[in-house]
């Protein structure tokens, strides 16, 4: 049987941390950046952790190789 491959989407979206947690970038910093003010632009700079212990299981395993 072939390999496993892992999930090219989920690869590039999402990386798993040392101590196993699951990392993601935050979403509304692509476009339309005028109206939001700085602050909020900072604070979307920043990473955030996958808290949900269900979506964490399933993106593990689509990270999976």
């Amino acid at each position: 049987m072939p390999k496993m491959k892992s999930h090219r989407g989920a690869r590039k979206r999402f990386k798993i941390t040392g101590t196993g947690k699951v990392k993601r970038m935050k979403a509304f910093k692509s476009h339309i950046l005028t109206k939001k003010t700085s602050k909020r632009k900072r604070r979307l700079r920043q990473s955030a952790i996958i808290t949900t212990p269900g979506e964490a299981k399933n993106i593990k395993r689509l990270l999976q190789a």
